[in-house]
């Protein structure tokens, strides 16, 4: 059977998260596992009214085939949220996509030939991993330190390799947690320009920052049209709804729209209108404010049940925003090996060498804290301890 699949078929293996999220429906699985929103940020009543609401103005048009760029009236909404994040832009550089992943993957589909160099973080977003990996491309790891991607270690990579684009997580990264600082945002466009490189610019949680205003994002500093920008309303609307956006210059966006036609025609019309009605009708400042509050007070409870719990030689960060906390375990600790012990004890996590495109630092794990109550949270951070501890023993 094997000989009738692809390479890439052959190669293709399933995400980490994605195996744990079927452990999370064993009951009584405290999971910091998946990237979960909280349930109780999702606006299930408002949008009860907004579906009739939807179904009355727009009937059969929201049952329709649209166009691959998306409805205008949505567009024309994220045209707003850009200027709101410092970007100023037309609908015409907006494609609304199946969610931010359609969008790393036709980020491959538009850039990648095999052999091509991207740059990325280390560690980086394992799912942008899964989706760039299938164009065959080479990762080239850039190190970070607490203000994000190193750009002296990035701009060796430039002057010595040809990397086609740089892909970054500026805000709350996944999976450290770290947010990069408004000067390297602007040194990062400045080396973009000098190596003559793009920039691939994932935001999913910039409206998620607790302790800061978000910083503007790094297609604010652009100045050439090399940035790719995207986004989602998968954390401060719902992700079962798989809305998402690309903002690019419309010499790359048109080749964005021409691929994405060959992969469903356009992102589910009824989705679409129904987060622009949302919008329309309800103050969505007041809903982002009650999603950082319930996420603070979860990342709040997380660091200091592990301040409590955890040995004193693991070190964790200390995130001003996003949804993970990221955790480095002594040398010689592997996270993935623990796990078995964590899931008899019914708690998930992922093992941090998943997020590693090259090679895999085993002594990590990513926690998510949106997802648990606190009392999970405190129940689950003092399991993982007494791991942790015991295999330090």
């Amino acid at each position: 059977m094997v000989e009738f699949f692809s390479k890439v078929a052959v190669e293709a293996k399933a995400s980490d998260v994605r195996e744990l999220l079927k452990l999370t429906k064993i009951p009584g699985m405290i999971s910091f596992a998946g990237g979960l929103p909280s349930p109780d940020a999702f606006p299930v009543e408002e949008m009860k009214g907004v579906a009739v609401d939807v179904i009355d103005k727009h009937g059969y048009k929201a049952m329709q085939y649209g166009t691959t760029e998306g409805l205008a009236e949505l567009r024309t909404l994220i045209k707003d949220i850009m200027a709101k994040r410092h970007v100023n832009t037309d609908i015409s550089n907006i494609l609304i996509t199946t969610g931010s992943q359609q969008g790393l993957d036709l980020c491959g589909k538009v850039f990648i030939n095999k052999g091509d160099k991207i740059a990325c973080e280390s560690p980086t977003y394992l799912a942008a991993i899964s989706a760039l990996k299938p164009y065959q491309p080479q990762f080239v790891e850039i190190d970070m330190d607490e203000e994000g991607m190193r750009l002296d270690h990035l701009e060796k990579q430039l002057q010595s390799e040809k990397i086609k684009f740089i892909y970054t997580i500026p805000d709350f990264q996944n999976p450290s947690g770290r947010s990069m600082t408004i000067e390297r945002r602007r040194a990062m466009v400045d080396l973009a320009n000098k190596y003559d490189v793009l920039i691939v610019e994932d935001s999913p949680y910039s409206e998620l920052a607790y302790d800061q205003e978000a910083y503007a994002p790094i297609k604010s500093f652009d100045t050439e049209g090399r940035v790719i920008y995207l986004s989602t309303f998968s954390k401060i609307v719902c992700p079962g709804f798989r809305v998402g956006w690309i903002c690019a210059d419309e010499k790359y966006l048109s080749k964005y729209i021409i691929l994405k036609q060959g992969l469903d025609l356009h992102t589910n019309q009824f989705s679409q209108y129904m987060i622009e009605n949302y919008y329309s009708k309800y103050n969505m400042d007041q809903q982002i404010d009650q999603i950082k509050s319930l996420y603070r007070t979860k990342r709040d409870a997380m660091i200091e049940a592990i301040e409590l719990h955890f040995p004193k030689s693991v070190k964790t960060s200390k995130p001003a925003g996003g949804m993970f906390l990221w955790v480095e375990l002594p040398e010689g600790i592997d996270s993935k090996a623990l796990l078995p012990k964590a899931l008899e004890q019914k708690v998930a996590y992922v093992s941090g060498e998943a997020f590693y495109p090259n090679i895999p630092k085993k002594n990590t794990m990513r926690l998510n804290f949106s997802n648990s109550t606190v009392s999970e949270i405190h129940k689950g951070i003092k399991i993982l301890g007494e791991i942790l501890s015991e295999a330090l023993l």
